[in-house]
């Protein structure tokens, strides 16, 4: 018998004898839920997902092919049937995650309706959401798990072996898997990033992405107007989720630091150097600055004696200053060797496109100083990937001395050039973009930030074309029914996805005989 759940109805026996008047309490129907709800709070989920995370990163450190992944999910019910078709499909959820992207929470959780991604959504819709989707995912357990007790009682009942049963129950594969969450900038100080940041591991988060931009005026990383923050106000905030962390036990918390500085131009502050090469002297360093006499400076001008000289550092018109240009790569660089000497534990770098080469450049002088150093990278939605990697392809013949004078490379984006020599090369390099990634570059997660946003838009799209049009109920029945009974979708049975069955079965251990059931013999589920 499955040991767990031996020892579930070993535990209520003895209570039964315990308490005394628990006579219609069935030891087994109790073990089995109780089995059926591994998690019993969000802190757990919390504790067992980081110990998988720290593994998968000790795996990645030892083989890079053993990479792991994720897709954004803006709702608990997304997230469920990423883990069902992962487990369809390849039988686990090993090495697979969940992503919570602020910009999915503004464009679509806020009560505010439709917002960018500028941390204007509200601060706790982020929690809640990371709460909705362990609350899918532990009813996913359920569910399966149900069947599989489903499937024992019948076997007893007929005095059929039940080991096989009990070993898929002893060994059932949790749909519950790592959440990274997205933090944005903290929404506010320090002290604002560690209270969010308990909310979010407190419902079941193990891994908190924050960002190194100013946190009133964060904007998305792939929009301009990004302001960073110098690495002392960053270090904070790092420690605030850290202290979150190990206040809760949640001992193996990871904590992602992203930096934007690649696509940054601007500082909100000048940070306080107190020696030479200290490191507010090295982000001072990267300020665009023109030298001045005291007699040419105008009126509360801000100076700075910089390399023995006396300088005005160039300041715009809403205050902010600038950075030197050239010096991105630079600031990326010193960002993440920073943040992985002060807690962070993971790397996420935004970049302009998906270019392994550019990756690895920053990664490897990285990792000059942090050899363990590991990316969590953004397959973002706001690349043209069909674009980038038919640009890509164009310029490595044009090196190689390939001719393309049959492609126009201001329309490379051109129908006319699908199903060509060129169109199938930027296949295979966006089908190997994640393995070549994490093979050259330090990635160990790749995750796509908002792909359901997309994936939604495209399939309503689609039904709403076909419904509305001529095909009427057939663009229903072939497009979307008819395709899930082919693939053996389980969402197609939707009153069981949505916990019918489990409730009649609940409705059975508490009022046995009493029971009104859902499941008879008139339910229209049964054509399926």
């Amino acid at each position: 018998m499955s040991t767990a759940y031996k020892s579930a109805i070993d535990l209520v026996r003895e209570l039964k004898q315990k308490h005394g008047n628990w006579q219609n309490i069935s030891e087994t129907d109790a073990a089995r839920m109780m089995s059926q709800n591994r998690f019993k709070t969000g802190l757990d989920i919390a504790k067992y997902t980081a110990k998988i995370m720290r593994q998968d990163m000790e795996d990645y450190d030892n083989d890079t092919s053993q990479y792991t992944q994720s897709l954004g999910a803006w709702h608990g019910f997304v997230a469920q049937q990423t883990m069902y078709a992962k487990k369809k499909y390849f039988g686990t959820t090993s090495k697979t995650y969940i992503y919570l992207s602020g910009w999915m929470v503004a464009a679509l959780r806020s009560e505010f309706g439709p917002l960018p991604d500028q941390s204007m959504h509200e601060k706790t819709s982020v929690p809640k959401l990371i709460e909705e989707i362990y609350t899918f995912l532990r009813q996913a357990d359920a569910k399966v798990l149900n069947d599989y007790f489903r499937e024992l009682n019948a076997a007893e009942e007929a005095g059929q072996d039940t080991s096989a049963i009990l070993e898929k129950i002893e060994n059932f594969d949790s749909h519950v898997v790592p959440i990274i969450a997205d933090i944005d900038a903290g929404f506010g100080n320090e002290e604002a990033t560690y209270l969010l940041t308990k909310q979010m591991i407190e419902a079941g988060a193990c891994a908190i992405q924050v960002e190194n931009q100013v946190s009133d005026a964060k904007q998305c990383g792939h929009q301009a107007g990004k302001v960073t923050v110098p690495h002392e106000d960053f270090i904070s905030k790092l420690n605030a989720i850290r202290y979150a962390f190990l206040e809760l036990g949640v001992e193996d918390g990871v904590i992602v630091a992203r930096t934007d500085s690649e696509g940054a131009s601007l500082t909100q502050k000048i940070p306080v150097s107190n020696e030479p090469g200290d490191l507010a002297s090295k982000y001072i360093d990267f300020i665009e600055m023109e030298e001045i006499s005291l007699e040419d400076a105008k009126e509360n001008d801000s100076l700075l004696k910089h390399n023995g000289k006396l300088v005005r550092p160039v300041r715009l018109p809403n205050g902010l200053y600038q950075f030197r240009e050239e010096t991105n790569i630079d600031r990326v660089v010193l960002d993440c060797v920073t943040a992985l000497e002060n807690g962070a534990d993971l790397l996420w770098i935004e970049t302009p496109t998906p270019d392994v080469a550019h990756i690895k450049s920053m990664v490897d002088r990285i990792k000059e100083q942090q050899p363990k150093a590991k990316l969590v990278y953004n397959n973002s939605p706001s690349f043209n990937w069909t674009l980038n990697f038919r640009k890509q392809v164009i310029a490595k013949w044009e090196e190689e001395g390939k001719d393309i004078s049959a492609y126009n490379k201001d329309d490379l984006m051109s129908a006319d050039y699908d199903g060509t020599e060129l169109d199938a090369a930027a296949d295979v390099a966006a089908k190997n973009f994640q393995r070549d990634a994490s093979r050259e570059a330090g990635v160990f997660h790749h995750l796509i930030t908002l792909p359901t946003y997309h994936t939604t838009a495209l399939s309503v799209h689609e039904l709403a074309k076909g419904y509305f049009g001529e095909e009427g109920m057939l663009a229903y029945a072939a497009g979307v029914q008819r395709k899930e009974i082919r693939e053996g979708i389980s969402c197609v049975k939707h009153q069981a996805m949505a916990g019918s069955d489990l409730g009649d079965d609940h409705k059975e251990i508490f009022s046995g005989d009493n029971a009104l059931k859902a499941g008879g013999g008139k339910n229209t589920m049964n054509q399926f």
